[in-house]
């Protein structure tokens, strides 16, 4: 029997979340922990740095540490008409850490749902995206985005490519003061990205005020689509829709979606659909997928237990190893953790202290 008290967050969320994955088809995907670094360079810009670790092959072939797991699943796959391939994992991957500006191994776990994808698909893997918060924490929230409403909107307030990446880093942080003085630099009409930028919250409201900005299309009824299908879940008030969740246009288009656990300050999950990066690496399949980033559970507040072991075992050189081993069999067999040890070592907690006497026994 698993004792799961010892386990750490992530650890224990690695457990849950491949039961969860697998109950919908998500078929365990394992790869190499190498890939080549000219391929990551070609596709440097879909990586969240381009710092990556490097070394020399046996064969003088240039290598990298992962930095990323959906371009390596890309790279491996196939598409086959009329097939999804479904694939979860739980991998490490080696980036640059935002708060030390060092590289650190990052355990990831997620989705990829690759192939002819429909409405459903979007709803599962949005579904499960929740369902992986709610296995790790019960306040959690998922906010989505569609980057087809977002590049129609800035179509028509200003084509200028220079214009609408700097209006999207001002709609990430929801900054309307600094979009309206791009607009005004631009010339552009600053209205409707301003109302774009205070378009978050319940579903349903969201989608009232697009159609009042005069949004329409298929994008939108996309969005109405998918809001009535999460309107089934248990937690679909939980689910919302926040056009501050941007992604690179160039790589991903249709929704796109991130997660946060109450207590954790920054994202801990994101995903979406990424046709475009597809297309650029000559695959006719559409996908979408998303990746929770493990590491950052260690944020959370666990059940600390106030000692280390159940019992600091005592005992001898001399002493008789059989009952040494006898004694601590029958300790672990009744489930206790035990530690033994010759002294006392100054920093280990432990609930109760036992020593083995001469003739073998306990006390």
């Amino acid at each position: 029997m698993l004792n799961t008290t010892i386990l750490k967050q992530e650890e224990k969320a690695v457990f849950a979340l491949r039961q969860l994955y697998r109950q919908y088809g998500y078929l365990p995907y394992q790869m190499s922990k190498f890939e080549s670094y000219e391929y990551y360079i070609q596709n440097k810009d879909f990586l969240i740095s381009d710092r990556i670790i490097t070394f020399n092959d046996t064969n003088g072939k240039l290598l990298a540490l992962k930095p990323d797991v959906t371009l390596s699943i890309i790279k491996n796959g196939e598409d086959i008409p009329g097939y999804k391939q479904k694939v979860c994992y739980n991998e490490h991957v080696y980036r640059v850490s935002g708060n030390t500006h060092q590289f650190k191994e990052i355990m990831q776990a997620g989705l990829e749902c690759i192939g002819d994808i429909d409405l459903y698909d979007m709803f599962e893997v949005v579904s499960l995206a929740a369902r992986s918060l709610a296995l790790i924490a019960e306040d959690f929230a998922v906010q989505i985005s569609h980057l087809g409403i977002l590049g129609a909107v800035l179509d028509r307030v200003c084509p200028d490519k220079g214009f609408q990446q700097k209006a999207m880093e001002c709609l990430k942080s929801k900054n309307t003061h600094d979009l309206s003085r791009l607009c005004r630099e631009y010339g552009a009409e600053e209205g409707l990205l301003v109302q774009l930028a205070a378009a978050y919250g319940p579903r349903r409201q969201v989608i009232r005020q697009l159609e009042a900005m005069g949004c329409a299309g298929a994008a939108l009824e996309e969005l109405r689509e998918l809001s009535a299908l999460l309107d089934t879940l248990p937690w679909g008030e939980k689910i919302h829709f926040d056009f501050s969740v941007v992604n690179n246009r160039n790589y991903y288009n249709g929704i796109v979606f991130q997660g946060y656990l109450s207590g954790i300050c920054e994202s801990v999950l994101a995903g979406g659909q990424y046709n475009k990066l597809m297309e650029k690496l000559e695959r006719k399949s559409g996908a979408i997928g998303f990746a929770l980033y493990l590491d950052l559970l260690e944020q959370l507040r666990g059940e600390e237990l106030p000692y280390d072991v159940d019992v600091l075992l005592l005992y001898s050189a001399g002493d008789d190893k059989q009952a040494l081993a006898r004694t601590v069999a029958q300790l672990t067999a009744q489930g206790l953790t035990v530690s033994a040890q010759k002294s006392i070592p100054q920093k280990l907690r432990y609930r109760q202290l036992m020593t083995l006497s001469k003739e073998g026994t306990v006390c």
